[in-house]
């Protein structure tokens, strides 16, 4: 109580204005849901969700009474939204949604209750709500109390809960990582039940919840509640069957297990606001949970009683690209996670043969602007218990990362550009754009690669040299 009234005291001004207008018109109004969670786990409160006795139109009505622009967010679900300065709030009306079986889509009704609103939510950690303007806590579900115990429930049975929204199995997932909270054992049960139902939902929604789950302080926790119930198979299935390559003869690690590790230890070497790899990092997280999705496809047990995963990497980037095209991943996103699963096994070998400065340029160049997630996702790849190999990976890819550095202080090694461009070329080869413009400028690149920078000259003098090879 004395983290919500805390939390509660720095509500914008404004929020309360809106409710006494509203109180003042004979309506009641609450803040519901999240804001009120969070107020109670400590957490200033930074989305105003509100749920009203009045009418969308009369809500819309006297938010413009408040003095705020409105708009419709959904209107048809009861829902206005509002701003006042730079304060925003959405306000619904009090509802009890029905959805018809193997359904998605609630046929909304109007509620008469602050109570039977409470009801319909997800879990009674978020069936909690606060009256306005005087505080007032409404706790119909006991939601304070499961807050308090670190426990997900619903309001309604699970069964019944996730049969009417589906979407609620990603969310108990993602509250497992986001709150750190276990989940009730009938809610787990009941998971694992209705997985298949997920695949009403849309791939944007599952994708959202996934994300959130990703950067929660207890990642771990959730996706593990997703491969115990059989949530992973249906949403992450290449991740879900790292599972199989358990080897009852000990041949090699628990390839699934280990991934865990891996993300565990990615995430401690995020960085604060100001760092090189601000945490929480969705792309570093997801490549880490990700990388190693092609050993399945690639184990072989040779016959000297060993095991390979020859090119796991490159299979592993064609199914994280599959899997993150499936659920609407922007472009942008899948790129940079398929790269650094792609990229994740480069550095090995590099404390067994010396790289050249060649091949340090390219790795670093390779990487581009993913240089900094490549370096904390390769280190968290040694999950070696072997004291002494965890500490020979270690110093090699410290070695690494200063030559690196050494190299990129004499050159700009993130954007490594030929020495001439390409209207230099075609000035000084005497040719028009075609593709032996875009032959020879991958020439100078690979001698750029090799030799460092050149100059304009000496580079010159090469790309003459190489022309005439190749009359």
């Amino acid at each position: 109580m004395k983290n919500a009234h805390a939390a509660l005291a720095l509500v914008p001004k404004e929020v309360f204005a809106v409710a006494q207008v509203f109180v003042d018109a004979g309506e009641e109004i609450a803040l519901v849901g999240g804001p009120v969670r969070d107020a109670f786990l400590g957490l200033r409160p930074h989305d105003f969700d509100l749920t009203t006795s009045a009418r969308p139109e009369q809500t819309e009505a006297l938010l413009r009474k408040a003095g705020a622009n409105t708009w419709d967010v959904g209107r048809a679900f009861g829902t206005i939204g509002g701003r006042i300065g730079d304060t925003v709030v959405e306000i619904t009306t009090y509802r009890t949604d029905q959805y018809e079986v193997g359904s998605r889509k609630p046929q909304v009704a109007y509620g008469d209750s602050l109570e039977g609103d409470l009801t319909r939510r997800d879990f009674t950690v978020n069936a909690m709500g606060v009256r306005l303007p005087d505080m007032t806590l409404v706790d119909p579900l006991g939601g304070l109390a499961d807050l308090l115990a670190g426990i997900l429930r619903t309001p309604v049975s699970a069964e019944q809960s996730f049969d009417d929204d589906p979407l609620r199995i990603m969310r108990a997932a993602r509250f497992a990582s986001q709150l750190g909270f276990d989940v009730a054992e009938d809610v787990m049960r009941a998971m694992g039940e209705q997985a298949e139902r997920l695949s009403i939902v849309s791939a944007e929604r599952i994708q959202a919840e996934l994300v959130r789950l990703m950067v929660g302080k207890r990642p771990r926790a959730g996706l593990d509640l997703m491969t115990h119930t059989g949530v992973a198979d249906i949403v992450l299935p290449e991740f879900s069957r790292l599972r199989q390559t358990v080897d009852e003869h000990k041949r090699h690690k628990d390839v699934y297990e280990h991934t865990l590790t891996v993300l565990d230890q990615a995430m401690s070497m995020e960085t604060g606001p100001d760092g090189a790899v601000p945490a929480p990092d969705f792309i570093l997280r997801f490549a880490a949970i990700m990388h190693d999705v092609g050993k399945p496809d690639t184990r072989r047990f040779e016959s000297n009683g060993t095991v390979s995963f020859h090119h796991h990497e490159i299979v592993g980037a064609k199914l994280t690209r599959k899997r993150m095209r499936a659920l609407k991943f922007d472009k942008d996103t899948t790129k940079k996670v398929c790269r650094l699963v792609e990229l994740h096994l480069r550095f090995h070998g590099y404390g067994e043969q010396a790289w050249t400065d060649s091949a340090v340029r390219r790795y670093a160049a390779d990487a581009g602007p993913l240089l900094e997630r490549l370096h904390r996702l390769t280190r968290a790849d040694c999950t070696t218990r072997n004291k002494r190999k965890a500490a020979y990976l270690s110093h090699a890819y410290d070695d690494l990362e200063r030559r690196i550095s050494e190299l990129a202080k004499q050159e700009e090694l993130d954007s490594i550009r030929p020495d001439l461009d390409g209207k230099q070329i075609m000035q000084i080869l005497g040719i028009s754009p075609g593709p032996q413009v875009g032959k020879a400028y991958k020439y100078l690149l690979q001698l750029r690669m090799d030799a460092g920078p050149l100059g304009e000259e000496v580079a010159k003098e090469r790309l003459l040299a190489w022309w005439k090879e190749q009359q």
